[in-house]
């Protein structure tokens, strides 16, 4: 199997220190802080991408297209893109729960 050379990225202490914060706070989504986790390793030289994929459970190529989307996008690569069409929406619980009461 061909190995990629490593592709580390620099990041300022500004964005380590935004990117520790996420890994640390209850309230971010977990992919999100998965992303977070691969960017601050990948920061290391002596970080090895099979064994990091590993122990995050994600593919090796899943951190190398993040370590090319922060390079495009800074920060943002952390966050999920926009996606098309309209968003799930949901009817009251409510709503439905009455007309069936009503039935029986």
């Amino acid at each position: 199997m061909r190995r990629h050379p490593p592709r580390f990225i620099k990041l300022t202490g500004a964005e380590k220190t935004f990117l520790k914060q996420l890994v640390r706070d209850g309230r971010t989504e977990q992919r999100a802080a998965r992303r977070a986790r691969i960017l601050l390793a990948m920061t290391k030289a002596r970080t090895v991408v099979g064994a990091l994929a590993e122990r995050l459970e994600v593919t090796p190529k899943a951190i190398w297209d993040l370590c090319r989307r922060y390079e495009e996008r800074g920060l943002e690569a952390v966050w999920d893109a926009p996606r098309s069409g309209r968003p799930r929406s949901f009817s009251p619980l409510g709503s439905s729960a009455n007309r069936t009461v009503g039935l029986l």
